[in-house]
C-alpha cells in the first residue's frame, strides 16, 4: 500500500490543480489563456510540471493586497493597511484636534471672558 502512495499523491496533485484551472474565471488567470493552461496541466500533469506551474504562474493571487502586482489587483483589505488613512489620523493628531473633527475656528487672543479665559459667546451688539 505505501509503494502507492507516491502515485496517488501525484493524482491528487494533478486533478486538484485540474479542476481548479477549470473553475478559475477566463478574466483571472494570468500569464495565458485558460485554455492553454488546461492543455499544460494535462499534458505535463504526470511529473508534475504542469500543476506546478498553475500554482505558481497561472492560479490567481487571493492575497492580492499585499502581493499585488498590477494596478488593478490592489486594493485595501482594512483601513489599517491604507497609507492615506494612517497619514490622515496623524495630519488630525498634529493639529491639536482630534480626527475627523473638523478645523476649530481661530479664537481672538485679546477677547477674555469672565473667569479670564476665552471668551466662548460674541459680544452683544
Amino acid at each position: 500500500m505505501l509503494r502507492y502512495l507516491p502515485f496517488l499523491l501525484i493524482l491528487a496533485v494533478w486533478i486538484f490543480a485540474f479542476i481548479d484551472c477549470l473553475n478559475t474565471p477566463e478574466n483571472e488567470v494570468r500569464k495565458l489563456p485558460k485554455l492553454a493552461w488546461v492543455i499544460i496541466v494535462l499534458l505535463f500533469g504526470q511529473v508534475l510540471i504542469g500543476p506546478i506551474a498553475w500554482f505558481v504562474a497561472g492560479r490567481p493571487r487571493r492575497n492580492a493586497p499585499y502581493g499585488a502586482v498590477r494596478k488593478e489587483e490592489r486594493r485595501w483589505v482594512a483601513p489599517d493597511d491604507n497609507p492615506d488613512f494612517l497619514k490622515s489620523l496623524g495630519d488630525g493628531e498634529r493639529d491639536g484636534g482630534s480626527p475627523g473633527a473638523g478645523p476649530e475656528e481661530p479664537r481672538d487672543p485679546d477677547r477674555r471672558g469672565r473667569d479670564g479665559g476665552p471668551e466662548d459667546t460674541p459680544p452683544a451688539g
